[in-house]
């Protein structure tokens, strides 16, 4: 029964995003006002990563922004996640998480080698965003190269 409601799931995003989307999608933005959530998206909006060093550090579970780097990344991939198994349409995902490419660009240059030697799996839902909607592939597009001249 699980596959039977996934290519369901599938089918009807086919046609576009609907109310159950909006409401998912509604959802995921009251989460992200949660006071803690907030503080932990400021400190990662603020962070500026040079190296795969400076990425390798905050995912260390002693580092002080440890916790806000786990509570953001986590939450974009939860996000993400629900948009590559069909629970909510991928475009509209994509166009109101902004965000979460933002910060995958920062990351994005390091990925490689984050993924051998810290973990193999990471940010494997964002990734497909940026592959596979064209929200996510403007997106992440325009944020890499606003990097790159930052």
């Amino acid at each position: 029964m699980g596959k039977d409601k996934h290519k369901a799931e599938k089918k009807a995003h086919a046609k576009g995003p609907g109310t159950a989307d909006a409401e998912v999608v509604l959802k995921l933005y009251d989460l992200r006002r949660e006071a803690v959530m907030r503080a932990s998206r400021d400190t990662l909006l603020r962070w500026q990563p040079k190296s795969f060093e400076d990425v390798a550090v905050v995912a260390d579970f002693e580092h002080e922004h440890n916790a806000a780097f786990r509570q953001v990344t986590s939450y974009f991939e939860m996000a993400f996640g629900l948009a590559r198994r069909g629970a909510v349409d991928p475009e509209l995902i994509a166009e109101w998480c902004g965000e979460g490419f933002f910060l995958f660009a920062k990351i994005h240059p390091y990925l490689a080698e984050f993924r051998e030697k810290v973990s193999p799996t990471a940010f494997g839902n964002v990734e497909w965003a940026s592959e596979n909607t064209e929200f996510g592939k403007a997106r992440l597009a325009m944020f890499l190269k606003r990097n790159q001249s930052s």
